[in-house]
């Protein structure tokens, strides 16, 4: 396993839309465990491919809940519900500072594993919210944009700050 470099706010890679998975070779089993040490290492309990500069539809997350260590690939969100909560994010490409956000509770997600066959899952709580953050990474959002305007020019002024 490599690590990689995370990229930090505000690369433009963390905007880019990433493209779909179409080839489920041996290589996008590497560059899953490759995301895999990286995140270990950043420390953080998610990453995508998009955070390495890498612009595919894959994200790795590991979570007690979940059962440990859960590749995905090409994610999507196909029903959420309207119940909302409250918990705090941040980002590995942008270590050292969080704020709360506000998601739905549940979803249910269709995605692809590593050999390419097609699942859905309901998830529930943190691992929504994980999964929701990690979704708006591959689609090119970072999770700062769902801060309002003023929590979120506090919080570029600390990432400015710690960046000195």
């Amino acid at each position: 396993m490599t690590r990689l470099t995370i990229r930090r706010y505000p690369d433009p890679a963390l905007k880019t839309v990433a493209e779909a998975v179409a080839d489920f070779g041996p290589a996008l089993a590497t560059l899953a465990d490759d995301l895999y040490e990286t995140m270990k290492a950043a420390p953080g309990v998610g990453i995508t491919a998009p955070h390495c500069g890498i612009a595919k539809r894959l994200t790795v997350i590991e979570l007690p809940e979940l059962g440990g260590r859960r590749d995905y690939v090409n994610p999507e969100i196909l029903w959420s519900s309207p119940e909302m909560i409250t918990q705090t994010e941040g980002s590995v490409s942008m270590p050292g500072l969080t704020d709360e956000v506000t998601r739905p509770r549940a979803i249910r997600i269709r995605y692809q594993t590593l050999d390419g066959t097609v699942a859905e899952e309901d998830l529930e709580n943190f691992a929504a919210i994980c999964m929701q953050h990690e979704i708006d990474q591959l689609d090119g959002v970072f999770w700062i944009q769902k801060l309002s305007r003023l929590k979120r020019e506090r919080l570029l002024k600390k990432w400015e700050k710690s960046a000195r």
